[in-house]
């Protein structure tokens, strides 16, 4: 019978344990990355400053929908992203795009909570933001998304 040294077990322990949490995080980003999600639209979730910070990023009152996109320079995802977008606008009238450079609006970046690049926020024609993704979602999923923006303003 070999005796095996405790320290060996404990390096073996800590070993699997990084690669459970690893895979884990991997499995739920995932999952999460470029999913759309509805953001709350309770007044009080919105501080008073949020639409004058859209319009100063150039999100246009009374535009259906805006698909807000923060991108970084050297960010390959946010390529993708600028594509998807740019088609979705292109094709379905009342949809525009506008991208926004993260690290040249540091400010807006802490005020809309965005975290990292691509971040993706859909904007109601009140400027509101009503939905918002991290990654880059599929096109079909911005279509689905922005499609009851765009019924008339009762």
């Amino acid at each position: 019978m070999v005796d095996v040294d405790q320290t060996a077990w404990t390096g073996l322990v800590v070993a699997a344990a990084a690669l459970a949490a690893a895979t884990a995080f991997g499995l739920w980003r995932r999952r999460r990355d470029g999913r759309l999600r509805a953001t709350s639209t309770q007044p009080r979730d919105t501080p008073p400053s949020v639409p004058a910070l859209l319009t100063a990023l150039g999100v246009l009152e009374g535009t259906p929908a805006t698909l807000l996109q923060f991108s970084s320079a050297f960010c390959a995802p946010c390529r993708a992203v600028r594509r998807v977008c740019a088609d979705v606008a292109g094709a379905v009238d009342g949809v525009r795009h506008v991208e926004v450079d993260a690290e040249s609006h540091l400010d807006a970046v802490r005020e809309l909570g965005i975290w990292r690049t691509p971040t993706v926020l859909i904007v109601d024609r009140s400027g509101r933001v009503v939905q918002r993704a991290s990654g880059v979602p599929a096109k079909g999923q911005v279509i689905a998304a922005v499609a009851p923006l765009l019924e008339p303003a009762s």
